[in-house]
């Protein structure tokens, strides 16, 4: 397939991550800016690092629009949606919905499914399309209804996004929006397969029999009615026999074995105008009372016979004739469920770094590329952005000496403010560590167990962890081997007992083989006195080895464990997910951690 029209659209270039006060910082922020958006485009491999990533998990992407232009005279528009992907910076096609006759409101039962990683910046285009014939999307037959960019980070964080539609240049198309709805769903976690019949419908055709088919419908807390499932048709039958299908248990009831289900049976019309058969409400607590040799069975009601006919009974019968399921948690679990991240970075200011002002520092500003320090954070942080919801991080500094008195701190927020000592967003670090630089004095030893101590105590929180609300992330940037290494053992065995973990990137050529000691891939990382720790916390990498590979590379290393510790952590301490899981369990769900 060519470039799509929408592919050519300026109206999702990169904006420039902050106002720059100066012209020198402009042209560092315009440069940061343009590697912040190309992180995930790899370039070299590199040798003994990376390959495939493991997936943390799949996405389901349910998809609708409102208010769609309506391109055709005689008719209104035939929608379908096309997902775009990007690799190395190219868009390509991934998947796209059916289409939907003559609706400008459509909701699409065609599930899109992704591969979901935490560690990786994953950029999403969609583009609605008015069809004109069978295979012709994306040509000049079909009219561009409009299109949005996002990432699926953004997307699994809020669960639900509601976008406008834009065309080319920017331009609003009208009042056209697009909603997006996340759900996970994996090989093992969550699925439930139904198998659905009828009896005895309703005949609406004249000539033959109904062409019937189910939907069913979420009701969700605001009253709205989300889409779970349509199932096939069944030709010139009024007695059918659908086909099982599977659906995700946060699709079909959110995990709320009480949420009303609507289903409603149709009989298909070719033009679009199906009749009404007839409805039923249920919810997946009633949906379990199927056992072995038993069935649940619903009257098919139609409202309005209901009222006018003395002796109505019912449009016919649906059963449910088999129910299979299996559950456990996983990272996207706790995600979707609220949980947030919450990103820290400390930087090295010891003087092993060189003279900022030098150009051989570590810490040189460099107007028109960022340095290791930057380079690193930024890869890092714009991962974690998009699961914190008020997109503040702290930035805390050690190794220097600090105004007013100029003692050195091996604990200090580089904002200089005690009492707050967060930015706001990847940009407002970067302006925080531009800003201090100049400040103060680079100084020793490379302690890093106070800072350690200090998100662990913010971790463990005054009241015991109760629930899934709050996950931290620290990362620790520094061009040497740490001195206090028997405090930095002891302080990560305590650390690995609260809801955080711990990224050490070496910055720089120094030889950073004891280091490895932390990183416990080689066997369990113990504290002075023997104590293991009591999972895997940390991961070390020196930066070195990504300097011919996308700052995306380093990412994707160092992000990769974080969602399995995320699961041991909750797990261990037998914590679910915010939301609430189902209430009565049945003997063939396994409710284990993933």
């Amino acid at each position: 397939m060519g470039e799509s029209c929408f592919s050519q659209t300026e109206a999702f270039k990169d904006q420039p991550i902050g106002t720059a006060v100066s012209h020198h910082r402009l042209t560092l922020r315009t440069h940061l800016s343009v590697r912040m958006s190309d992180l995930q485009e790899a370039t070299s491999p590199v040798a003994g690092i990376g390959g495939p990533a493991a997936c943390v998990s799949k996405v389901e992407l349910r998809v609708s629009c409102k208010s769609l232009l309506d391109r055709d005279t005689l008719n209104k528009s035939d929608p379908c949606v096309m997902l775009m992907v990007q690799n190395q910076g190219q868009w390509t096609e991934l998947d796209r919905t059916e289409v939907i006759k003559s609706n400008l409101n459509p909701v699409f039962a065609k599930v899109l499914m992704l591969d979901y990683y935490f560690e990786e910046v994953q950029k999403l285009r969609f583009e609605v399309y008015d069809i004109h014939g069978a295979h012709s999307i994306g040509t000049r037959d079909d009219d561009f209804l409009g299109g949005v960019e996002c990432t699926l980070g953004q997307i699994v964080a809020q669960k639900k996004m509601v976008k406008p539609l834009l065309l080319k240049y920017g331009k609003y198309a009208g009042k056209s929006t697009i909603t997006i709805h996340a759900e996970e769903i994996s090989g093992n976690n969550g699925y439930v397969e139904l198998s659905f019949c009828a009896k005895k419908l309703d005949d609406k055709d004249l000539f033959s029999k109904s062409d019937p088919f189910l939907e069913i419908y979420r009701i969700n807390d605001d009253g709205t009615e989300q889409l779970v499932h349509r199932t096939e048709v069944i030709k010139n039958n009024l007695n059918p026999v659908w086909e099982p299908f599977k659906v995700s248990l946060i699709s079909l009831c959110s995990c709320d074995d009480e949420r009303k289900l609507k289903c409603l049976v149709w009989d298909y019309d070719s033009r679009g105008k199906h009749d009404f058969i007839g409805e039923f409400y249920t919810n997946f607590k009633e949906m379990q009372k199927i056992s072995s040799g038993n069935k649940v069975t619903w009257d098919c009601i139609n409202p309005k016979y209901k009222l006018k006919k003395k002796n109505y009974k019912n449009s016919g019968l649906v059963i449910l004739s088999d129910l299979k399921l299996h559950r456990v948690y996983s990272f996207l679990d706790y995600i979707m469920g609220g949980c947030q991240i919450h990103f820290t970075v400390a930087i090295d200011f010891t003087a092993s770094n060189g003279d900022p002002r030098n150009s051989c520092s570590l810490h040189y500003i460099n107007p028109y590329q960022p340095n290791e320090y930057l380079k690193a954070l930024i890869a890092v942080g714009e991962i974690c952005q998009d699961y914190d919801s008020d997109k503040r991080f702290s930035a805390l500094g050690f190794g220097a000496r600090i105004p007013p008195n100029y003692e050195v701190s091996h604990d200090f927020a580089i904002n200089f403010n005690p009492e707050d000592d967060e930015c706001e967003e990847i940009q407002g670090v970067v302006e925080a560590y531009q800003n201090c630089l100049p400040k103060i004095q680079l100084y020793g030893p490379t302690n890093v167990a106070p800072i350690i101590n200090r998100i662990a105590k913010l971790a463990a929180g005054k009241e015991p962890i109760k629930d899934a609300s709050l996950y931290h992330i620290l990362l620790i940037l520094t061009d040497g081997v740490v001195t206090d290494m028997a405090d930095t053992r002891e302080a990560i065995v305590r650390a690995s007992y609260q809801p955080m973990s711990i990224i050490i990137v070496g910055v720089g050529n120094a030889d950073f083989t004891d280091m490895q000691i932390l990183d416990g891939d080689d066997g369990v990382l113990r504290s002075p006195k023997g104590e293991p720790v009591l999972r895997d916390i940390v991961q070390f990498v020196p930066f070195r080895d990504f300097k011919t590979a996308s700052p995306a590379a380093l990412a994707k290393c160092v992000l990769a464990e974080v969602p399995k510790q995320v699961v041991e952590y909750f797990s261990h301490k037998a914590i679910p997910p915010i939301n609430p899981v189902l209430n009565s369990t049945p003997s063939s769900i396994a409710n284990t951690p993933e």
